[in-house]
């Protein structure tokens, strides 16, 4: 697993104009395959009406999964730009469907990749992006006494806290990079006179 990938912002669409001919870029966040065709279903329903709906998707931390469609446009002057423009911007868990509206001049092979991955690029831009961190999930349990402070430290000290439950003791549950996990059980020991409890746990990704 990467350390750290991108991913989209949030979804939108972007305009672009190349001599006459309209390209629409909608860009959005999809954790599965599944998640990715939908979208790609929702935008050819939407411009139905549209010359070709051209899209790529990249879905996995490590891009496990990749996928475009040049959708009748010449082979390799759509899809593939496109795709290639997301990899390049170390983008994952993303899908881009860019519709075209065709002006009347032809572009040519050459301006048809470069408008199809210029498309994607501009989208991106301005609709912004966000990088995804690996993180290391643990718990830590602490008394009663100690739990408002440690929680109140955790946060202060832009630790992730992502859930606090109360029961004989209270748990804390967090991320932290792997790198920091060895410095902050030393700390968590001072903080709380050596009397919490800390367990690490699985992997997930959290914003950076």
């Amino acid at each position: 697993m990467p350390d750290e990938y991108r991913t989209v912002a949030g979804a939108g669409v972007h305009e672009t104009e190349v001599n006459r001919s309209r390209f629409l870029c909608a860009l959005a966040p999809a954790a599965t395959e599944q998640e990715a065709q939908d979208f790609i279903a929702a935008v050819r329903k939407e411009h139905a009406d549209a010359s070709h709906n051209c899209w790529a998707y990249v879905i996995g931390a490590d891009a496990s999964v990749q996928k475009a469609s040049d959708d009748g446009e010449p082979g390799g002057t759509a899809g593939v730009p496109m795709l290639q423009m997301l990899l390049r911007r170390d983008m994952r868990y993303v899908v881009a469907v860019v519709t075209r509206y065709f002006g009347g001049v032809k572009l040519g092979a050459g301006g048809l990749i470069r408008a199809y991955g210029g498309a994607v690029g501009e989208a991106l831009d301005s609709l912004g992006t966000r990088t995804r961190r690996r993180y290391r999930l643990a718990t830590v349990t602490v008394d009663h006494q100690r739990a408002g402070k440690l929680e109140n430290d955790l946060r202060t000290g832009g630790r992730e806290v992502r859930d606090v439950r109360y029961g004989d003791a209270v748990t804390i549950e967090i991320a932290l990079p792997d790198a920091d996990v060895p410095a902050f059980r030393s700390w968590l020991a001072d903080a709380t006179a050596g009397t919490a409890g800390f367990e690490a746990g699985g992997e997930a990704y959290g914003d950076a």
